[in-house]
Protein backbone atom coordinates (compact mmCIF):
# COMPACT_ATOMS: atom_id res chain seq x y z
CA UNK A 1 0.00 0.00 0.00
CA UNK A 2 1.74 3.24 -1.21
CA UNK A 3 0.19 6.10 0.74
CA UNK A 4 1.48 8.79 -2.23
CA UNK A 5 -0.56 6.95 -4.94
CA UNK A 6 -3.68 6.25 -3.14
CA UNK A 7 -5.35 9.15 -0.88
CA UNK A 8 -8.23 6.99 -0.42
CA UNK A 9 -8.26 7.66 3.41
CA UNK A 10 -8.48 11.14 2.41
CA UNK A 11 -11.20 11.30 -0.01
CA UNK A 12 -14.07 8.90 1.18
CA UNK A 13 -16.28 10.92 3.53
CA UNK A 14 -16.68 14.27 4.47
CA UNK A 15 -16.95 13.47 7.82
CA UNK A 16 -13.51 12.31 8.27
CA UNK A 17 -11.12 13.98 9.13
CA UNK A 18 -12.57 14.95 12.47
CA UNK A 19 -10.33 16.24 15.35
CA UNK A 20 -10.43 14.35 18.44
CA UNK A 21 -6.89 14.61 20.36
CA UNK A 22 -5.16 17.61 18.95
CA UNK A 23 -4.60 20.32 21.06
CA UNK A 24 -5.19 23.56 20.68
CA UNK A 25 -1.94 24.61 19.68
CA UNK A 26 -0.96 21.56 17.49
CA UNK A 27 -4.24 22.41 15.61
CA UNK A 28 -3.25 26.17 15.27
CA UNK A 29 -0.51 25.01 12.87
CA UNK A 30 -2.82 23.77 10.07
CA UNK A 31 -3.70 26.96 7.59
CA UNK A 32 -7.14 27.80 8.15
CA UNK A 33 -8.26 27.45 5.01
CA UNK A 34 -8.23 23.51 5.29
CA UNK A 35 -9.96 23.87 8.75
CA UNK A 36 -13.59 23.38 8.82
CA UNK A 37 -15.56 26.94 9.84
CA UNK A 38 -16.90 25.08 13.13
CA UNK A 39 -13.33 23.74 13.88
CA UNK A 40 -14.57 20.40 14.40
CA UNK A 41 -12.57 18.53 11.89
CA UNK A 42 -10.78 19.22 8.08
CA UNK A 43 -12.53 21.15 5.55
CA UNK A 44 -13.58 18.93 2.65
CA UNK A 45 -14.69 19.46 -0.97
CA UNK A 46 -17.63 16.75 -1.22
CA UNK A 47 -16.17 13.23 -0.04
CA UNK A 48 -12.39 14.55 -0.14
CA UNK A 49 -10.41 16.57 2.19
CA UNK A 50 -9.08 20.05 0.97
CA UNK A 51 -5.54 19.55 1.84
CA UNK A 52 -5.25 16.32 -0.54
CA UNK A 53 -3.84 16.94 -4.02
CA UNK A 54 -3.23 14.99 -6.45
CA UNK A 55 -5.61 12.19 -8.30
CA UNK A 56 -6.61 9.80 -6.28
CA UNK A 57 -4.87 6.12 -7.57
CA UNK A 58 -3.04 7.67 -9.16
CA UNK A 59 -0.34 10.46 -6.93
CA UNK A 60 -1.44 12.33 -4.03
CA UNK A 61 0.10 14.10 -1.41
CA UNK A 62 -0.88 15.91 1.42
CA UNK A 63 -0.34 19.90 1.71
CA UNK A 64 -0.36 19.67 5.26
CA UNK A 65 1.31 16.72 6.07
CA UNK A 66 3.97 18.02 8.39
CA UNK A 67 0.91 19.43 10.30
CA UNK A 68 -1.77 17.03 9.95
CA UNK A 69 -3.90 16.26 12.63
CA UNK A 70 -3.73 13.15 14.89
CA UNK A 71 -6.52 11.24 13.17
CA UNK A 72 -4.11 11.09 10.21
CA UNK A 73 -1.38 10.40 11.68
CA UNK A 74 -3.16 7.24 13.21
CA UNK A 75 -3.69 6.08 10.09
CA UNK A 76 -2.28 3.19 9.41
CA UNK A 77 -1.76 1.55 5.64
CA UNK A 78 -3.41 -1.53 4.86
CA UNK A 79 -5.30 -1.49 8.35
CA UNK A 80 -9.22 -1.78 8.25
CA UNK A 81 -9.68 1.48 8.05
CA UNK A 82 -7.66 1.67 5.07
CA UNK A 83 -9.63 -1.25 3.58
CA UNK A 84 -12.50 0.19 4.48
CA UNK A 85 -11.66 3.59 2.22
CA UNK A 86 -10.37 1.75 -0.81
CA UNK A 87 -13.22 0.15 -1.01
CA UNK A 88 -15.53 3.00 -0.83
CA UNK A 89 -13.11 4.83 -3.15
CA UNK A 90 -12.94 1.63 -5.57
CA UNK A 91 -10.35 2.99 -7.91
Amino acid sequence: MDCQTCGACCSFSSEWPRFTTEADDDLALIPRHYVEADQRGMRCEGSRCSALSGEVGINTSCLVYEVRPDVCRACVPGDEACGMARAKVRF
